[in-house]
């Protein structure tokens, strides 16, 4: 099933196959909504996702409102296999970066992007307030 969605080429219900969102593609769609140059905008994005990283590698926790949080993991260490070989293989002690989105953002993507209810409501008033 696709729709044509404000943000650019068709959204479907299956991303496989697909092309991706790119950086480049997110700071064309936010210039042209805000008016802001393409070079203004790559900044922010750019300082944003900058900050995100700085705070993970200082295992800060990154709460943004309606969108979700970042926060980074100890990953345990454990024994894994070669695929290849099927022989045991040690994997060491690793953090990782983890995203977990809002409950605001699971229902959103649940109901392809549309805001329903009290959640319709509160993104109206949000606007508004902009």
């Amino acid at each position: 099933m696709l729709s044509e969605s404000p943000l650019g080429p068709p959204a479907s219900d299956e991303s496989e196959g697909e092309p991706a969102l790119t950086k480049a593609d997110i700071v064309r769609m936010i210039a042209q909504s805000t008016g802001l140059t393409k070079t203004d905008t790559s900044a922010v994005v750019d300082g944003f996702i900058e900050a995100v990283i700085e705070a993970l590698q200082e295992g800060e926790h990154i709460e943004i409102r309606g969108f979700g949080t970042f926060k980074s993991v100890s990953r345990a260490p454990r024994t894994g296999r070669n695929p290849r070989t099927g022989s045991e293989v040690k994997i060491s002690r690793r953090r990782a970066p983890v995203f977990k989105p809002s409950k605001d953002l699971r229902a959103r993507v649940e109901d392809n992007g549309t805001p329903t209810g009290a959640d319709k409501d509160a993104v109206w008033e949000e606007e508004k307030a902009a």
